[in-house]
């Protein structure tokens, strides 16, 4: 039976995809939360777009919870799902009411943020707080399953193995590399199996269980509050 050296996924991961940064255009905390809010289910080239002139008007929290959803929706309608201009503005509001208009760095305090879940929370704890954190999208959780990573269906349980898999200094980093290879080789529906650098130690590949339905049904199960519908 085929099994999944991880420690040289790891290390050719790394190798691949050295110095990724954020593809979210952001200055500080409140512009990162707004912006993973708005890129579920939207491309973050999309959101890079909108963003300036919404942080132009509503540079932060304070300004954008005296705001209506209504008055945010045409900043960030090309990003899909009017509720997150509601959540944008809801979770501002209880920023500025529990927080002193500062983003709280903890997890409780973030996914208790209207439209923030588990994944949002990691990003904003990694990225913008520098706490170590491994943010679990659907990049995330169908490639680390489809390399041999991780075994689970939900991003919580993938969340967890891979921090058993990876040294926790590398919790950031790895979140970009499998997050890029996903964008650019493994795709859901027609991974690039033939010319992936990885097919020698990936476990899909090796044992021809690359099942497009079944990360699916593992799509479907990520945290509900990362947007409206995810």
């Amino acid at each position: 039976m085929f099994a999944a050296d991880k420690q040289a996924i790891l290390e050719k991961l790394a190798s691949m995809y050295p110095h990724m940064e954020p593809a979210l255009v952001y200055h500080n905390p409140f512009e990162l939360l707004v912006s993973t809010i708005l890129a579920a289910q939207c491309t973050d080239a999309r959101v890079n777009l909108v963003t300036p002139a919404l942080f132009r008007d509503y540079p932060d929290a304070f300004a954008m919870a005296k705001a209506e959803p209504e008055e945010i929706y045409p900043y960030v309608k090309s990003c899909g799902f009017s509720a997150k201009a509601k959540n944008i503005v809801l979770a501002s509001r209880k920023i500025v009411s529990d927080h002193a208009g500062n983003v709280p760095s903890d997890m409780e305090s973030l996914v208790a943020l209207p439209g923030v879940g588990r994944k949002t929370a990691n990003v904003v704890r990694a990225f913008a707080f520098q706490i170590p954190a491994i943010p679990v999208d659907t990049h995330v959780l169908r490639v680390s399953n489809r390399l041999g990573l991780a075994s689970a269906l939900t991003p919580e349980e993938t969340e967890k193995q891979l921090m058993d898999v990876i040294p926790e200094k590398d919790w950031c980093d790895a979140h970009h590399w499998i997050l890029y290879h996903g964008r650019r080789v493994c795709h859901s529906q027609k991974p690039d199996c033939a010319n992936c650098e990885l097919k020698q130690l990936c476990l899909a590949a090796n044992t021809h269980m690359i099942n497009p339905k079944l990360d699916a049904r593992k799509k479907k199960k990520e945290a509900p509050h990362d947007s409206p519908a995810l």
